[in-house]
């Protein structure tokens, strides 16, 4: 319970907070990673998610994007961790959410200020026009879809190997943990670049670290202030608790 009490006394005395969030929070929705020993990678072939596989086979890249992304996972639901965030943005204290997440249940929750790193599978992008489409408004009854302007294939508007992060999520993320005086870092591993030397600019500008795994992370020997040896939900629980 000490560690608890100092990271609560950390939030309640912090002015400029931003949690940064990965595969960890999501997974408690029913959202699984994709690394790990139950990762999707250890069922799924990655290259589905490789640009240059994707422009030559869209086709067989769409067969798994749907029964992944749009089949299995498009019904999760936020849990209480994601409604914590939430709430402490409509406090004032959080200031925005980086998330590597692509799910969207930070929205969902309620947060307003969450800047998507790796993208979102709510929308789609047509890979020659760029024109966006919400994904609910397009069919995937027949694969790959079309885009409904100049007749191309749709993609999943999130990153996939080979592409870049979108500029704006970057300079966006990188402005946030600049200028924030705490970062609560929950469910991320830190292996993942560029986004996981995220924290580490909030460090180099003197931020404090709460982390909260189960399982130390790349950050907590190194950066981490208050680390919450827990799942995301028990966390927030006890966080609320006090």
């Amino acid at each position: 319970m000490q560690d608890i009490t100092k990271a609560k006394e950390l939030i309640e005395s912090s002015d400029f907070i931003v949690a940064f969030t990965g595969a960890g929070i999501s997974v408690e929705s029913g959202i699984p990673p994709f690394r790990g020993p139950n990762g999707l990678w250890s069922k799924y072939d990655p290259k589905i998610l490789d640009m240059d596989f994707f422009l030559k086979h869209p086709n067989i890249s769409w067969k798994y994007i749907k029964e992944i992304f749009y089949d299995y996972m498009y019904d999760a639901k936020p849990n209480i961790a994601h409604y914590c965030l939430a709430e402490l943005e409509k406090k004032g204290k959080l200031k925005g959410i980086i998330t590597q997440n692509i799910d969207n249940l930070h929205q969902e929750a309620g947060s307003k200020n969450v800047i998507e790193f790796h993208g979102t599978t709510k929308k789609l992008e047509c890979i020659n026009c760029k024109s966006k489409f919400n994904s609910d408004t397009i069919s995937l009854e027949k694969l790959p879809p079309l885009c409904p302007k100049c007749g191309s294939v749709l993609k999943p508007d999130f990153v996939f190997f080979g592409e870049p992060i979108p500029n704006v999520a970057f300079e966006k993320s990188i402005e946030l943990a600049t200028n924030c005086d705490l970062m609560i870092v929950i469910g991320t591993t830190g292996e993942i670049m560029p986004a996981s030397q995220i924290p580490y600019i909030a460090k180099e500008n003197r931020a404090k670290i709460i982390e909260i795994n189960p399982n130390p992370s790349n950050y907590t020997n190194t950066i981490t202030d208050i680390y919450l040896p827990l799942k995301a939900t028990e966390a927030c629980q006890k966080l609320k608790n006090l």
